[in-house]
């Protein structure tokens, strides 16, 4: 066994390379070890790398970047451990030649999930570097499935005051058609109404409950849904923002969206929200950025923006600003018995057509 250590360092740097497939030296060191220098971050690489445990390959036309994998000794080795159990990377994902192939995508997921990452440590909230799941396999009946680009678990808040956010993300870098993007709008809403049939065709007995959505085991509401753009300019963003809406609108029926959020944003807008926050310090009702249409319809909202209550006990928003409802489809920070919250995170941004036309 090579001279890992087991406290964090070697052994965190190696699990995330194993959980999030690829990342910079850079993004490493923002990851797993922002408070120190970057060289300690290089010279922890260069020794799982000696030890055949991680790897490497050098984009030319990006200034030399270096960027890391695991091998396929170190996936093995980091299979054992508990925190990894039972998630199994793609048997390319120690593969030079994958890794290049993916390099664009691969490391766009792992930026959006720094995003997140640098914004919880800023607000005080909780979102270690293995909370973010790489395609994550939710089958949705007849051998289809789901697989969103990160399955994101977000604890905001702190002490007694505190709630569970996890979020289905989707990360878009414009080589799809808006139509493919805009399908996996309805996709997710097939995974939301999919009950596996139950294995005996008998009726059930007396008092059995009947068989639920195949969602409910593994989580107790279902994620909201967020889509980052990247790879085009503002009309095309603007354009697959368009295609989403048309998607909600022709889901309207199934209900998927007064129970789910579905939220979008470029990760352009993202990142530099997450800049413009780290440099002021948070304040009660503060938000990154201005407010803006949720792709979906949620009770109470329209155009994000508070028309009412939306559940037991809700005043509506006193400032009149985007209502946080949306936070866990049932968690208002106005609601009579709760205190408002900073409500600067990431999870809370979404951003407007005619704001993306004017960046």
């Amino acid at each position: 066994m090579p001279d890992v250590d087991v406290g964090s360092g070697d052994r965190l740097a190696l699990a995330v390379l194993v959980q999030y497939r690829m990342a910079t030296t850079e993004q490493m060191h923002l990851v797993i070890a922002p408070g120190v220098r970057i060289e300690q971050t290089r010279r922890r690489l260069a020794k799982l790398r000696s030890e055949g445990l991680v790897d490497r390959i050098t984009l030319p036309r990006a200034g030399r970047t270096r960027v890391w994998f695991p091998t396929q000794y170190g996936v093995q080795v980091a299979g054992e451990w508990p925190e990894l159990r039972g998630r199994r990377p793609p048997k390319t994902v120690a593969d030079p030649t994958a890794v290049r192939l993916r390099v664009g995508h691969g490391l766009t997921v792992t930026e959006t999930a720094l995003a997140f990452l640098q914004d919880a440590r800023r607000q005080g909230d909780l979102c270690r570097p293995l909370d973010w799941l790489p395609e994550v396999y939710h089958p949705r009946g007849s051998g289809e499935a789901v697989i969103p680009d990160a399955l994101l678990y977000y604890r905001r808040g702190s002490g007694d005051d505190w709630s569970m956010l996890r979020a289905f993300v989707e990360v878009d870098r414009a080589t799809m058609g808006p139509e493919r993007l805009a399908a996996k709008v309805t996709a997710y809403s097939r995974l939301y109404h999919y009950t596996p049939a139950p294995a005996s065709r008998r009726r059930p007995a007396f008092g059995q409950e009947p068989p639920q959505e195949e969602w409910r085991r593994h989580y107790p509401l279902f994620p909201r849904v967020l889509f980052v753009l990247d790879g085009t300019g503002p009309a095309g963003i603007d354009t697959r923002i368009r295609a989403l809406h048309a998607a909600a609108r022709d889901l309207a029926p199934s209900g998927f969206l007064r129970d789910v959020v579905v939220l979008v944003a470029p990760l352009i807008d993202l990142l530099r929200s997450a800049r413009v926050a780290a440099r002021r310090q948070p304040r009660p009702e503060s938000q990154l950025e201005r407010p803006a249409a949720s792709v979906d319809t949620q009770p109470g909202l329209r155009n994000g923006h508070c028309t009412g209550p939306t559940m037991a006990g809700c005043q509506g928003s006193p400032c009149g600003d985007a209502c946080s409802a949306t936070d866990l489809a049932a968690d208002c920070p106005w609601a009579t018995d709760t205190k408002p919250r900073d409500r600067t995170s990431l999870l809370d941004v979404e951003f407007e057509p005619d704001h993306l036309a004017g960046a």
